[in-house]
């Protein structure tokens, strides 16, 4: 026979393990399964704390059920701990996870666990949750005096078994007890329809769900509060016949309670809900809750609204004189029994609503014939508003249409008091939520308080500002974006019925046929004006052969066209990288650009966006770069609309055009189609006028040059005549002096022809300048030698006033053939047998004057167009494309290219007078700072 081995260790504990499972699967006790557990706890693990708490769902807190403890610390372990946020074991419950602390002692988090633990010198501690279907039924904390200590893996095995059996069997127990508790609400509410039956008005009927409620719940009173809605309190309209026991005025019910004291409570009456406020639980704010409270002389309460068509007729309430936790059949019940008087209530106003209808129907019916008949909507809109306000009992009637460029309701009509102020402007967008709510509503919007309703946030302030307390109001196009809105406004707080809603909708509805027209009509009269200003601009920019006046009239109408505070320009030449900045004459001081700025046209990042996009492009401030936005300053703007200078797929843009505005600015389609065609007028004009600018340019140029060079020929032709004759005459080669006189005409001809090279080579199609210095004198002469055949010619007398010796600097080549001009115009217009003065007088030590007086007659309009340019129509006639203006204009144009000056003038006595301004040398001028 063998003998039995001796039990292990491991045999012992799952001997064990299994005598404590048994246990909690059969034990209906919680006391005796906690005890139970706590000395399985205390005799197979070696831990020097062990406690179990039970969780208290509706309290949030902790019951101490016992435990061990080194300094045998029973209060501790039997307390009730309330759970605080952050806590640990409020971790352990809500997470429903073990949690391990190395050290107690130094958890700051630990509460008075903390204290305990360095008096019992605990350290590592583990918390266990009881769990069991996703439900904390308490903790089980397990504390060592070894720092860290932790169980080991068959620890947390058999603890994880043990504990998780706690749990169900807690679980089981609780479900037990509640299903002994449990009662049930529909026993009662059908008895209670069966006696309704019975009765007859709604007394009695009220009466009798009084008793049933206050017998089924047993509270310290029942209760049915009535709302009077144009005085917003409710009043109590039914007690049960229970006598309360003594005189204290707070064991007698309330007789009112007021909104304006308990908002939350109405407003939660009004959404449907049901109120319920017990022992440590309120469904209200803590500060709502106290109030109610007070008014109403109870510390438990229970309510449920009577609703009747989304319209609180009142409530019915139980109250109790102690705390109480409310069970769920009894809220079910007390729902029930209140919709029960919710469908009576209705039966004794029931003529009167018909009879308000029957009124109503002929309300709307006489403004729906006025809006078919009346030729004068305003006429429409005053019924409308007389009748509606009579009706309601209303103070002010608005009728808001809403412009969505400016984003604000224009005030389309109102009506109020004669000793009533109106509303001066419009009012601003509202709120993306109340928006939201306009947009989705199926039906009027009622504000009973405005102080106290978070709703027209953007309009609170005016609306109290007038007076306004209560109000009612409703989208004129309900399913469809809105346009408009119809407002009805009281002076105090008050409640708005069903029927009233209905009333404002259908009301609504009806005018905003007109509005609609209105809008219609509104739109087409701005479209007609955006046309003709379209129109005007494209002509205007026509009209202007300039680009400084064009770009500016053009900004200046762009800003008008579409009503923005700042129209800009970057303008570039096509090829150049750097634009200029374009800004007009008179901006508003929030709107304002830096026009000293060089922008980087290929680099910057706002002009690459404007190319890159094909149309008109919108973009809000904080959208631009840094770099834009520090010349692109202006304090007020808030988006931007740009769009690139473009003429042809092949011409490279020109610019970009720059419109601004504030950020709650809204575009409208005919804005940028507008801008669109703007901009592509204002693209054309300014390539014709760069265009002609630059062709007219080249044309001076060439005219320029073609003066110089004939001028340059003719001069050659005058010195080789002679020199070609004199060699013609030169006689026999034999003669002693025929070499001498050959070397001679070879070295004058070849001194003629040199000047020719400069302008052969350098000046094939632009004039170049060139720095030279020649005496006073010498000029004169030279150019007096080359006009002296006409001067004989026409027999003229001439005299040089100089008393000075001065040299000239710079290009005196085209001096002395401006200097010829002027004297071969002059000797050209003066009468045979006349006179010409030339006249030499220094100005400073920088600038020589040369005058030439003659009796010639010069035309008037020669003399204008010399000093005030030529008319802007190239096809027109001019005195400049002919002699002698066309040379005269020539050299006064080279004369401001050299930095001279050139004018021509005719005297009081009749002289014509030709003033030059000739640049005189350094050491000249040096003389005559000497002097």
């Amino acid at each position: 026979m063998v003998q039995p081995k001796e039990p292990n260790a491991n045999d012992k504990q799952l001997v064990a393990l299994g005598r404590i499972l048994q246990i909690l699967r059969e034990e209906e006790n919680a006391d005796v399964l906690i005890d139970t557990t706590l000395s399985y706890l205390q005799a197979e693990f070696d831990y020097s704390l062990i406690w179990i708490g039970l969780y208290d769902r509706l309290a949030h807190r902790l019951h101490g059920k016992g435990g061990v403890s080194p300094s045998g610390n029973i209060p501790l372990l039997k307390q009730r701990i309330v759970l605080n946020p952050g806590d640990l074991l409020e971790q352990v419950v809500i997470q429903q996870r073990p949690l391990a602390v190395p050290d107690l002692r130094q958890e700051l988090r630990a509460g008075d666990w903390r204290k305990t633990a360095q008096i019992d010198g605990i350290q590592g501690t583990v918390i266990f949750p009881l769990r069991y279907r996703d439900q904390c039924f308490g903790v089980t904390l397990l504390g060592s005096s070894l720092w860290g200590a932790a169980p080991r893996s068959d620890e947390k095995a058999r603890l994880s078994m043990i504990l998780g059996a706690l749990a169900a069997a807690l679980h089981q127990i609780e479900a037990e007890w509640l299903r002994q508790q449990v009662k049930r609400p529909d026993q009662p509410l059908l008895s209670l329809l069966t006696k309704l039956q019975s009765l007859a008005g709604l007394g009695p009927r009220l009466e009798a769900i009084v008793e049933e409620t206050h017998q089924f719940i047993q509270p310290a009173r029942t209760n049915v509060y009535w709302f009077e809605r144009n005085q917003r309190f409710f009043w109590r309209r039914m007690s049960n016949r229970q006598k309360t026991t003594g005189f204290s005025e707070t064991s007698q019910p309330a007789s009112g309670i007021t909104v304006q004291e308990v908002s939350g409570f109405y407003q939660a009456l009004c959404a449907d809900q049901l109120v319920s406020i017990g022992e440590a639980h309120s469904s209200l704010k803590a500060d709502t809750t106290s109030r109610l409270m007070q008014q109403i002389r109870a510390r438990s309460l229970l309510a449920a609204p009577i609703l009747f068509q989304d319209e609180l007729l009142g409530f019915l309430a139980v109250e109790g004189q102690e705390p109480r936790i409310w069970e769920d059949e009894e809220k079910s019940y007390i729902r029930g029994a209140a919709q029960i008087i919710a469908l009576i209530a209705p039966l004794d106003d029931m003529e009167n609503t018909i009879e308000q209808i029957q009124r109503d129907r002929l309300l709307t019916a006489e403004i729906a014939r006025s809006l078919y008949s009346e030729d004068d909507w305003k006429a429409t809109l005053n019924l409308a508003a007389e009748q509606l306000c009579k009706r309601l009992r209303a103070d002010r009637f608005l009728v808001l249409l809403y412009d969505a460029e400016q984003s604000a309701f224009e005030l389309a009509h109102q009506s109020q008091p004669t000793n009533r102020r109106p509303f001066t402007t419009s009012l601003e967008t509202l709120g993306a939520a109340d928006w939201q709510l306009l947009e989705k509503s199926t039906g009027s919007i009622g504000i009973e308080n405005l102080e106290g309703d978070l709703r027209l946030l953007a309009w609170r302030d005016r609306l109290l500002e007038l007076g306004v307390r209560s109000l009612i109001l409703c989208n004129v196009s309900l399913g469809h974006a809105v346009e408009g809105l119809v407002v009805v406004c009281h002076e105090s707080p008050r409640t708005w019925s069903q029927i009233e809603y209905d009333l404002v909708r259908i009301v609504s509805q009806q005018l905003g046929l007109i509005l609609h027209q209105w809008q219609l009509q509104r739109q087409n009269e701005q479209q007609q004006t955006v046309s003709q200003n379209l129109q005007q601009g494209l002509t205007l920019m026509q009209q202007i052969h300039q680009l400084e006046p064009l770009e500016q009239a053009a900004l200046k109408h762009i800003a008008q066209v579409l009503q923005a505070p700042l129209a800009t320009l970057i303008a570039w030449a096509p090829g150049t990288a750097i634009g200029r900045v374009v800004v007009p004459l008179t901006s508003n001081d929030r709107f304002t650009v830096n026009a000293n700025a060089t922008i980087p046209v290929l680099t910057d990042a706002l002009v690459q966006w404007v190319l890159a996009h094909d149309g008109v492009l919108s973009l809000a401030i904080t959208d631009l770069p840094t770099e834009t936005r520090q010349w692109f300053n202006g304090v007020g703007i808030g988006q931007v609309l740009a769009i690139a200078l473009r003429t042809a797929p092949e011409h490279e843009p020109s610019g970009i055009l720059l419109v601004a505005d504030g950020s709650d600015r809204q575009w409208a389609e005919r804005h940028l189609k507008a801008l669109s065609t703007l901009a592509s007028q204002l693209a054309w004009s300014r390539r014709y006028l760069l265009l002609t600018q630059k062709l007219s340019t080249q044309r001076e140029e060439l005219k320029r040059l073609n003066w110089y060079k004939h001028r340059s020929l003719e001069e050659l032709y005058r010195s080789l005549i002679p020199n070609l004759k004199r060699l013609q005459d030169l006689g026999n080669p034999k003669d002693p002096l025929f070499s001498t006189r050959h070397q001679q005409i070879l070295r004058q001809l070849n001194e003629a022809v040199m000047p020719l090279t400069k302008v052969v080579e350098a000046e094939q199609w632009q004039l170049q300048l060139t720095s030279r210095t020649l005496s006073l004198v010498s000029l004169l002469k030279r150019s007096l030698a080359r006009v002296d055949h006409v001067l004989k010619q026409q027999q003229l007398w001439t005299q040089v006033h100089n008393e000075t010796n001065l040299t000239l600097n710079g290009d005196t080549a085209k001096i002395e053939l401006v200097l010829y001009e002027l004297l071969l115009a002059a000797s050209q217009r003066s009468a045979v047998g006349g006179r010409i003065d030339i006249w030499c007088r220094q100005i400073d030590s920088h600038w020589l004057e040369l005058s030439i007086t003659d009796n010639g007659v010069i035309e008037p309009r020669l003399l204008s167009e010399l000093e005030n340019g030529r008319a802007i129509d190239w096809l027109a006639h001019s005195a400049l494309d002919q002699l002698p203006g066309q040379h005269l204009h020539i050299c006064q144009a080279i004369m401001k290219q050299i930095g001279g000056e050139l004018n021509l003038y005719t005297l009081e006595d009749n002289r014509s007078l030709s003033r030059l301004v000739l640049p005189l040398a350094t050491n000249d001028r040096a003389a005559a700072k000497k002097e």
